[in-house]
């Protein structure tokens, strides 16, 4: 499976989400998913869906996708067993507003936080993005960011602008990082990259102390910078390459959650008093 998934090309997470979930079944039956019957898969299945607090739903998720993709390995017909389909939730995003954002921002007491926090809004960067930065992707001289091998494999530009090139500059010269922009800890003194722990616990800990009431994660600032760019007349395509998303659907969520000029109308309740 290891070998079938990294010749597809599929990330490394892709693989240990699936391992992971298919480990649990097999600590479960005590037998490969591949000697169980119709009726022990569903009822696995079941047993997850009716957990609240473990397995998430993402781990139901990842059961049903890896077993999927374990019957495929194994040249087995999918309807060998009728797994259910998964209903992805139709969520909008969490987008904190121009003053939220100000305020996380001057939150951390360390410069290298703060700057973690300036480039996941700035660059609109995703967790992995951010954690797969070396020092090399950083060019100052051309205001650019390059991003290696993003989701989907796919390298991209995105623009830096003064404010952040001079905190680089800043951090970069105070901090001195050997290789990856922002250095993780290791106990054999080897430079390695942050965690996703890591990242987050940055991002929770700015919440926190920012006071602010939304569920802000790495990826709220990530729908912040797309939705705040159409707010400023960006048109759909550019910040569909930006994003480095595949399929243009994905970057039209952001038009349900900004809030542009020509639909930025008013309630009906103002309009009640406007002649007053």
């Amino acid at each position: 499976m290891e070998r079938s998934v990294e010749l597809s090309g599929k990330s490394k997470s892709t693989l240990t989400n699936y391992a992971r979930c298919l480990s649990h079944m097999v600590l479960y039956f005590g037998c490969s998913p591949l000697e169980l019957d119709r009726e022990q898969v569903l009822d696995y299945l079941h047993y997850q869906k009716k957990q609240h607090k473990t397995p998430s739903d993402s781990f139901f998720k990842h059961t049903v996708y890896g077993l999927r993709y374990l019957y495929r390995v194994y040249d087995l017909p999918e309807h060998r067993v009728a797994l259910p389909s998964i209903e992805q939730p139709k969520k909008l995003p969490v987008v904190l507003s121009r003053e939220e954002v100000k305020l996380l921002l001057k939150t951390p007491k360390l410069h290298k936080h703060r700057l973690l926090l300036a480039l996941l809004y700035g660059c609109g960067l995703r967790n992995a993005e951010l954690r797969g930065l070396h020092i090399k992707d950083v060019d100052t001289d051309r205001l650019q960011l390059h991003i290696r091998q993003g989701k989907g494999r796919k390298d991209r530009y995105v623009p830096l602008c003064s404010l952040l090139v001079r905190g680089i500059r800043i951090y970069l010269a105070a901090e001195r990082p050997k290789q990856w922009l922002f250095n993780g800890n290791d106990t054999s003194g080897k430079p390695v990259g942050l965690s996703p722990n890591g990242v987050q616990w940055v991002v929770k800990q700015a919440r926190q102390h920012s006071g602010i009431l939304k569920e802000v994660t790495t990826h709220s600032l990530r729908h912040t910078y797309a939705t705040h760019l159409l707010e400023m007349g960006m048109d759909i395509m550019s910040l569909k390459d930006l994003l480095g998303h595949v399929d243009i659907q994905t970057t039209m969520v952001y038009l349900h959650v900004s809030q542009q000029a020509k639909c930025a109308v008013f309630s009906p309740l103002e309009k009640l008093y406007s002649s007053q």
